[in-house]
């Protein structure tokens, strides 16, 4: 497990020097990480899956809280897994991963991990009310737009899991309105939204 937060931790290192370089970010808005190969390389050799944003924001904002939602059939069972919590400044980056594992396992695990000027928090949590998930179809991503706006709650990304078999992502209407089409998560069995709060 350390082992892990420290491959996280180095790979938000290499995201912070990328994301310095970048002079196109738009103040106040997330988007999807643009990685390279070595920093594929990295985040590839201990993690299963991996989320990876980076933010932009002003002066007004002083910190960001990340964590996890699980609903069952479209019921929220679990509001807080995995929160972490980061005083940020700038420009830095957002990580969710799950480890790749050699031994058969139920409970999935969440490596999470916020970067900034301040530096860098991680935070690893498993789900130990998790059954069956092995057997199920499973699809995951982050939000599909360019970028957006951090205002309010955030959802990042999805990890969703059906015993339906075949099954589509989260359409990027539910990214952009999630109160208004929360609907969408009755056709899974179990889904796992990684959600960020800016704070000003």
């Amino acid at each position: 497990m350390k082992r892990t937060l420290a491959i996280l931790a180095s790979a938000l290192l290499l995201l912070i020097i990328s994301a310095c370089d970048d002079s196109n970010s738009n103040s106040n808005t997330i988007s999807v990480s643009e990685l390279t190969d070595r920093e594929n390389a990295i985040l590839s050799s201990s993690s299963d899956k991996s989320l990876v944003f980076d933010f932009n924001i002003n002066k007004e904002y002083k910190e960001v809280t990340v964590w996890i939602e699980k609903y069952e059939f479209g019921n929220l069972v679990k509001d807080k897994l995995s929160e972490l919590t980061m005083q940020v400044e700038g420009d830095g980056s957002i990580i969710l991963t799950t480890p790749k594992t050699n031994y058969s396992q139920n409970q999935p695990i969440f490596n999470t991990a916020i970067s900034s000027k301040e530096g860098v928090s991680t935070r690893s949590a498993f789900d130990p009310n998790s059954d069956d998930l092995d057997d199920m179809s499973i699809v995951w991503g982050p939000f599909p737009t360019e970028n957006t706006i951090i205002e309010g709650e955030v959802v990042l990304g999805s990890i969703c899991y059906s015993n339906e078999g075949r099954m589509n992502s989260l359409t990027a209407d539910f990214y952009q309105d999630v109160e208004g089409h929360i609907n969408e998560l009755e056709k899974y069995d179990v889904v796992y939204l990684f959600k960020a709060d800016f704070i000003k």
